[in-house]
């Protein structure tokens, strides 16, 4: 069963896909609390608990603190995006 759609060759892709094509890129992570992390995603799982590097607290838009290292219970997590800006060096 082909699409037959305006697609291309590639088929839509799933959230677990999603979410292994930005592992070792900046993301930006908000909590349910309205909280921002920014950082690298270095790994996660299936519960979406939630590794960072190079991490940036924001609240209410601000900068709060800097992390090294930050890990995340994904019961936090509101969602995960990609970020528009790049953290040290890019691929």
């Amino acid at each position: 069963m082909s699409g037959g759609g305006s697609g291309g060759g590639a088929s839509a892709k799933t959230p677990a896909d999603f979410l292994k094509s930005i592992r070792g890129r900046p993301v930006v992570v908000k909590l349910n609390s309205g909280v921002d992390y920014r950082g690298i995603l270095a790994c996660l799982d299936g519960y979406m608990n939630i590794a960072m590097e190079q991490t940036e607290e924001y609240v209410n838009g601000q900068l709060k603190n800097k992390y090294g290292d930050a890990f995340i219970r994904g019961n936090n997590v509101l969602y995960i995006s990609t970020s528009k800006r790049s953290l040290g060096e890019g691929a």
